[in-house]
């Protein structure tokens, strides 16, 4: 029977490695549910359809929580075509409020863009929009139905994402 050295140095950090990738959440943290689960509606919007307008895609959120679900800020919103992504500015001369919303009570916010020309250098062709409410768990992707987005830059849309407002305010 062959002995086998292995020395110290690769079984630490074999063992590193193994604890790593079972570094997930655990006990607690892997139970723990989002501070407030929401249901997400996006559209329909008037869609901008030449290059150059401009469109406002609403959103809606429904507090789908037995409890009472406040959310505060700006939606993180990302726009991406499978190979690039751009992050979408918020809006500027807004403040944002604190929102309350009971159990089935909805909220909203726009995302407004300038529609790019298909192909064009300065146009992001957008297939899917990333948001990230905040206090609502993990992003959640949508298809993007809205054509391409123009780009001021190489990574910066022309688009912009209003604060969370009560529904119908």
């Amino acid at each position: 029977m062959r002995t086998l050295r292995v020395p110290l140095a690769v079984t630490a950090l074999a063992a590193a490695l193994t604890l790593t990738a079972c570094a997930g959440k655990s006990g607690d943290d892997a139970k723990k549910d989002p501070e407030c689960p929401i249901a997400v509606e996006v559209g329909p919007g008037n869609a901008a359809t030449t290059a150059g307008d401009t469109g406002n895609i609403p959103v809606t959120l429904t507090n789908d929580n037995t409890k009472e679900c406040t959310f505060e800020g700006f939606p993180g919103i990302e726009l991406n075509d499978g190979k690039a992504s751009w992050a979408v500015a918020d809006e500027k001369g807004t403040t944002p409020q604190k929102v309350t919303l009971q159990k089935g009570e909805t909220a909203t916010f726009t995302i407004t863009y300038v529609r790019g020309k298909a192909g064009g250098s300065l146009s992001a062709p957008v297939k899917t929009l990333k948001i990230t409410v905040p206090g609502a768990g993990d992003a959640r992707s949508y298809p993007w139905s809205y054509g391409d987005v123009t780009l001021k830059d190489t990574r910066t849309p022309d688009a912009s994402v209003s604060p969370i407002q009560v529904a119908g305010d």
